[in-house]
């Protein structure tokens, strides 16, 4: 047992060091110790340092987390091998996970269906690739299979492509699909897809019936 002697703002302001007996022996977010009411002569045994070093450990990893998160949304995986990247521990991570959790800012059910979503408006691809992206993310197959199931590859490797068809200008259908086919194939789409695609934008390409690019749900833009 032993008393603080002094906290001394560190750079910035932002952490203190706290000293007991007159020697260092912690540093803390100056939030912590304000919310823990830390001040001269509070009395602090071993036990109550360590639980203040594991407060102000699952703090700093919050405050990573939700820097990350302020790019996009996250899956879990994503959230646990940042912060293990971050050196958190495996405890901490999971203290920082379960308030994330509680606040609804880590949900892979709404993180796959973002995914899936912003796909589909912005870089369309198919079932299967979408599909192997969130598994990279670390999201189960339920959920994932969810996600996906209103993906119409069809309909995402139309838009996708006449999009690309469109740059394609003065060329023979055996470059055009040798380099709109090569394009389909690597977003996933399957050989049966990209054949009934590249059909029927060629068609419309020749006939002089070639319709502006569609977003999702067929409006033109």
């Amino acid at each position: 047992m032993g008393k603080i002697t002094e906290i001394r703002s560190g750079k910035q302001g932002k952490r203190v060091n706290i000293f007991i007996d007159g020697r260092f022996a912690l540093a803390l977010d100056a939030a912590i110790a304000i919310q823990e009411k830390l001040r001269t002569d509070t009395e602090l045994d071993s036990n109550r340092i360590k639980e203040l070093v594991k407060i102000d450990e699952i703090h700093r990893g919050l405050d990573t987390a939700t820097r990350y998160l302020g790019y996009r949304p996250r899956s879990e995986m994503e959230l646990r091998n940042q912060l293990q990247r971050r050196g958190f521990t495996a405890e901490i991570i999971d203290s920082v996970i379960n308030k994330l959790k509680e606040q609804g800012l880590v949900d892979d059910i709404s993180f796959a269906r973002f995914w899936t979503e912003n796909r589909e408006s912005f870089s369309p691809r198919s079932q299967y690739l979408t599909a192997c992206e969130l598994k990279q993310k670390g999201i189960n197959g339920e959920i994932i299979a969810r996600s996906v199931s209103n993906i119409d590859d069809g309909d995402s490797a139309y838009r996708i492509a006449l999009i690309k068809a469109r740059r394609l200008n003065k060329i023979d259908f055996p470059d055009f699909r040798k380099r709109l086919g090569g394009y389909l194939q690597r977003r996933g789409f399957s050989y049966e897809i990209i054949n009934q695609t590249l059909a029927k934008i060629w068609q419309e390409k020749t006939e002089g019936n070639f319709p502006d690019p569609v977003t999702k749900g067929g409006d033109s833009k």
